[in-house]
């Protein structure tokens, strides 16, 4: 069953002619990764897909219904979103935080009940921050915040995640464990669409993959026919060697200056 999908939709970045509209569909239970160098418009289009930018053109759809016609609430049931950079200057402790999650069930001034404060108890313990849900948000680590957030949409529980970057700021062991943790999201049904710059989590986790190129090209599709040296060279501007390790490709920059002895 497609939940999210997209037609001729061409992104509104300023100062880029339209570049190559994009026609695709996010199964439930697969993983999209979203690959491109900076500015080629990953953030753009995650924030477009979330409803919280109009296209030049095209559309978007959750399930069978345009997500420009949907309410916020309704919306808010159905994506979750995950920002790459966040203020969290507000006063909240890291259970109030997770607890925003469950505001799209709630009606207007309804307290949170005691199944909500499960919920996000749960996802806390999940995302290895449930010792952390008395502290103030602003007083965690990068790193902590950054998986509070992600604990944040699994209490909201939506159908379809989108995050741009969620192993930002992430030590090597939670980068992996939250990756296991969308894997996991992903086979329980949900859909997964995760703009990420480490080219290799893409190949370890992702299915698909959509390639966004800073003139405004594009090409998607199963990873195995997408993930290509010359492909991903030409994206990125950059000589790459390829290798596979444990099943999965693995890819590293080539440099043409001469290495560094060490001492």
């Amino acid at each position: 069953m497609s939940r999210l999908s997209v037609e001729n939709l061409i992104i509104d970045i300023p100062g880029r002619s339209d570049g190559r509209a994009l026609s695709f569909e996010v199964e439930s239970g697969q993983i999209w990764g979203v690959l491109g160098p900076n500015g080629a418009g990953k953030t753009t289009l995650l924030h477009t897909l979330a409803g919280l930018r109009t296209p030049r053109s095209g559309q978007v759809l959750l399930g069978k219904e345009p997500l420009a016609a949907l309410g916020r609430r309704a919306v808010a049931r159905k994506l979750g979103l995950v920002f790459q950079e966040r203020h969290d200057d507000f006063p909240a402790t890291v259970l109030e935080t997770a607890l925003i999650g469950r505001h799209p069930y709630l009606s207007p001034w309804q307290m949170e009940q005691a199944e909500d404060v499960r919920l996000a108890a749960a996802a806390l313990t999940r995302l290895d921050v449930d010792h952390l849900q008395h502290r103030l948000l602003h007083t965690l680590s990068g790193g902590e915040r950054q998986r509070v957030a992600i604990a944040t949409v699994l209490t909201q529980a939506p159908g379809i995640w989108l995050a741009d970057e969620p192993t930002n700021h992430l030590d090597l062991h939670h980068q992996t464990e939250t990756m296991a943790l969308l894997a996991e999201e992903a086979e329980c049904g949900r859909a997964i669409v995760l703009c990420l710059h480490d080219l290799n989590l893409a190949a370890r986790w992702c299915d698909h993959i959509l390639l966004l190129y800073p003139d405004g090209e594009a090409c998607w599709g199963p990873a195995d026919s997408i993930l290509v040296t010359g492909a991903l060279e030409r994206l990125y501007g950059q000589r790459l060697a390829s290798a596979e390790i444990n099943g999965s490709q693995v890819f590293m920059p080539v440099s043409d200056r001469p290495e560094r002895k060490r001492s």
